[in-house]
């Protein structure tokens, strides 16, 4: 029987390993939640890759997509990797900028 956290860890790693997952729902938590808006707030990311990836997140219960104005809407599964990728970007500067400078 896996514990709690490998499953947690497992259930973040499957969406986080996607390329795109993290830089779209960042931005949309920063505002960006017409899908033109996400599409252009992304560089080299395809119309294509985009679709794809809002459909998984859609599937995942991680976006919503609004029926009335077809803007995108965090969920809270949303908020909460948004969060987590805060947390690994405060990792990234706490640890590995030190060493680069060195």
């Amino acid at each position: 029987m896996k514990n709690k956290i490998f499953n947690g860890f497992e259930i973040v790693q499957d969406l986080i390993k996607l390329r795109w997952v993290p830089e779209i729902l960042k931005s949309i938590s920063q505002g960006n939640q017409r899908y033109s808006e996400i599409l252009n707030s992304i560089p080299y990311m395809s119309h294509t890759e985009l679709n794809r990836k809002l459909a998984i997140l859609g599937e995942k219960k991680v976006i919503e997509k609004r029926e009335e104005d077809g803007s995108y809407l965090l969920l809270e599964f949303g908020e909460d990797l948004v969060h987590i990728f805060h947390h690994l970007e405060d990792l990234e500067e706490k640890y590995f900028q030190i060493r680069d400078s060195v």
